[in-house]
């Protein structure tokens, strides 16, 4: 039997490495596609007459049009949002010279209008530069799961196992003769892994918290009912590897699953070479 406080001293702070921060060639990517764009536009800065000369500058280069979006922190395209005439919606992907009014209106009442001709920036290139910075972090969420994904993944490779990645329980159903249609309702479930060995297949959860919040309450208690639910399931094991800070306020919850879940593990374990252990 593994004692519950001993193996949560083995957990791991941090999988951070020196790219997680920001992925600053996304960022370079990213405003070299606009970089010309963003150029004529800055000749708008600082100019008296800022609704005539944003006129103008669309109307001979129109293809400015869709970086103003960006400069809102905003990726798409095509804006849906209310004003006083009801529900607008203006597409900057796509010149519409008729429509020349509602792009200035929408300049004017976001304050992009006072930003470029009280020159509070002295370059949009720079602007936006730190904008798709901030964007970047905002990814930071999606990156950590992936590190954890891929340090998983080394590990399994490590112990030399077949297996697959992201696969759905209609893909289980349909290729390994196994129905897990009443324990898990939504076909399109998917695993992070799903490992063969000698007709045995193992389901792999994997997921990494820097931080607490409700969903680790959530999923603590999702992973030890499915647990509980398959183990009648012949050949068919479900492992969920979790680790991070962010379990130190929701410790109790990931005792309870601990104390009732047979296979789930941390880091620490799979350096431990658990994998080879119990996958035989």
């Amino acid at each position: 039997m593994r004692d519950f406080e001993q193996w949560f001293t083995t957990f791991t702070d941090s999988i951070y490495t020196y790219n997680f921060f920001i992925d600053f060639d996304k960022v370079y990517s990213n405003i070299d596609k606009i970089k010309i764009e963003l150029n004529i536009l800055n000749s708008l800065i600082g100019s008296s007459n800022i609704e005539d000369d944003f006129r103008s500058l669309i109307h001979k280069y129109p293809e400015t049009l869709k970086c103003i979006p960006i400069l809102l922190a905003i990726r798409q395209a095509e804006l849906i949002f209310n004003d006083n005439n009801g529900e607008n919606k203006i597409n900057f992907q796509i010149y519409d010279e008729s429509n020349i009014d509602n792009y200035i209106k929408f300049m004017n009442k976001t304050g992009l209008f006072n930003l470029l001709k009280e020159a509070k920036i002295n370059s949009l290139l720079d602007y936006i530069t730190g904008v798709e910075v901030g964007l970047d972090s905002n990814a930071r969420k999606n990156r950590t799961g992936k590190v954890m994904e891929n340090l998983v993944e080394s590990y399994i490779k490590k112990a030399n196992l077949k297996y697959y990645s992201q696969i759905n329980t209609t893909y289980i159903n349909d290729n390994f003769n196994i129905d897990l249609s009443q324990i898990i309702t939504n076909a399109e479930k998917r695993f992070d892994f799903v490992i063969l060995n000698n007709s045995k297949i193992y389901a792999v959860e994997v997921n990494f918290y820097n931080s607490s919040g409700s969903k680790l309450n959530e999923t603590a208690r999702s992973y030890k009912e499915i647990a509980s639910e398959i183990k009648n399931i012949k050949n068919f094991t479900f492992i969920w590897i979790t680790d991070g800070a962010g379990w130190k306020n929701a410790k109790n919850t990931l005792r309870e699953t601990f104390n009732s879940m047979q296979h789930i593990y941390n880091l620490n374990d799979l350096k431990n070479n658990v994998l080879q252990k119990i996958i035989k």
